[in-house]
């Protein structure tokens, strides 16, 4: 989250009184994250998060906005989008997109423990569940086709030995996708960016999954493995922790049982999480847009785990010890 577009409190007001949500009290500018201006916004109904749109367009955002409203009425704690009057739950402010959401309770857990990596895993497949009957579609528009047309962009900035790292890495991983193994993966809407601070905890239990606009259709096992190049790697090192990263899959495997292809393609998987994760923090890093509290992510990070991912490959030990 940042702040992009300035919105004033008159404007933030007019529009939640024509979604029926109280008189404003406090807004504030949030100022974490990339891609979208946010607002945390309090009114004398309850707390809210005020985002407008940077890069998705209004024909984009109903898939994202309908599946967060799926997911919550199937019990995915989820912030819910706030309809107007008309039942529309997609607006425009400045002349943006705009959407308003339930703010969840509860903080980010920055530094997790293997009970609170199960519980994220638990609640991640049953998520994964709960979107098997959304109709709608849209690819995960960060995928192998963003990773095509955008490597090449970034390549200029690199060394000769990133840019072999990257290279060969994008090759590894149009071959797996044109494998029939990968093609008989599961999958549907997946998060494909939950990351610590995408998680809330009320106290020691988990209360929310939030900031989907990532979100698209792919295999459940690339948001697994999303998931665990975060929750359960040591920060500095980008160096996998086995005892978390256990727990994560065994509580997803415990909820929506892996299948054979999805356990034998899960180190793979993790190098493409790490590639997507270093390919968007280098266009973010080099390519930068204007914003009032744009913080761009060091992309050396994920470089480091994508070298570790392809070096000390992590598997999966289903009946081991957590």
């Amino acid at each position: 989250m940042a702040v992009f577009t300035e919105v004033s409190p008159q404007e933030a007001a007019g529009l939640l009184s024509n979604l029926d949500l109280g008189t404003l009290q406090s807004m504030h500018g949030a100022t974490s994250g990339i891609e979208n201006t946010n607002y945390f916004v309090s009114t004398d109904k309850g707390d809210y998060v005020l985002t407008l749109f940077e890069r998705l367009s209004h024909e984009q955002l109903p898939f994202y906005l309908n599946l967060m409203h799926h997911l919550a009425h199937r019990g995915i704690p989820v912030p819910a989008p706030q309809a107007n009057a008309q039942g529309e739950i997609l607006h425009t402010l400045k002349g943006k997109p705009a959407a308003v959401v339930t703010r969840l309770k509860g903080r980010n857990q920055l530094a997790p423990q293997a009970a609170d990596c199960a519980q994220v895993g638990a609640m991640l497949a049953r998520m994964h569940e709960a979107g098997q009957d959304y109709p709608h579609q849209q690819p995960n528009l960060r995928g192998l086709a963003w990773w095509e047309e955008t490597i090449p962009v970034v390549r200029p900035h690199l060394s000769a030995d990133q840019a072999a790292l990257i290279e060969s890495e994008l090759v590894f991983q149009q071959e797996l996708a044109r494998s029939a193994s990968y093609k008989a993966l599961p999958s549907g809407p997946i998060h494909a960016d939950l990351f610590r601070d995408n998680v809330m905890f009320d106290g020691p239990v988990l209360s929310g999954f939030f900031d989907f606009y990532f979100a698209g259709c792919d295999t459940f096992g690339f948001d697994i493995a999303v998931c665990l190049n975060d929750w359960c790697i040591d920060l500095d090192t980008g160096a996998i922790d086995p005892i978390r990263a256990q727990a994560f899959v065994a509580a997803y495997d415990a909820q929506r049982q892996l299948t054979d292809d999805e356990l034998v393609l899960l180190p793979a998987l993790l190098r493409s999480a790490a590639l997507r994760f270093w390919t968007s923090r280098l266009w973010d890093y080099y390519l930068p847009r204007d914003a009032a509290m744009l913080k761009p992510h060091d992309p050396a990070h994920f470089e480091r785990v994508l070298t570790l991912r392809r070096n000390q490959p992590w598997s999966y030990q289903r009946g081991a010890a957590a």
